[in-house]
């Protein structure tokens, strides 16, 4: 019975630990500005992962994008996975999460440290940051949603 009832509250301990995926980033989002559009696409979230893309297009037609990836591993916790250009991934853990925003981080990488996506009413919103030099740096975005996503 003792071995039952430790073994119960292994399985309750894991579970506390194990967070949610981030369902409410799913969909197609879009920031167009004088010189960009910026597009950023979520998955659902199903079993233990989301996919993400981000790409942005100049006006003059040049693109960058970036293969994005959330997943549950095997302890619970999850990892935001940023593929720029295709590279190899670069693991950020999760920090912190609530019902609209989540918070990833690396201290270990070059740049950028934190992930950071929320929403703010309608919009999706992200920001990337830390330090360059001994200096705190970032870039922030927020991108509506697709109509008819």
């Amino acid at each position: 019975m003792k071995k039952t009832v430790f073994a119960l509250l292994i399985v309750f301990a894991a579970n506390a630990r194990a967070a949610d995926l981030p369902g409410w980033m799913a969909g197609s989002w879009r920031l167009k500005t004088a010189d960009v559009t910026m597009e950023e696409h979520w998955t659902s979230a199903g079993g233990t992962l989301m996919l993400g893309m981000h790409r942005d297009v100049s006006k003059r037609g040049k693109t960058s994008f970036e293969f994005l990836r959330i997943e549950r591993k095997d302890d619970g916790t999850l990892v935001y996975l940023a593929m720029p250009g295709g590279s190899p991934a670069t693991p950020f853990p999760l920090k912190t999460i609530t019902a609209s925003r989540v918070v990833f981080e690396n201290p270990t990488h070059d740049f950028p440290q934190r992930v950071i996506y929320w929403l703010d009413g309608k919009k999706l919103c992200a920001r990337v940051g830390g330090t360059i030099g001994g200096k705190e740096e970032g870039e922030q975005w927020c991108w509506s949603r697709v109509a008819g996503d």
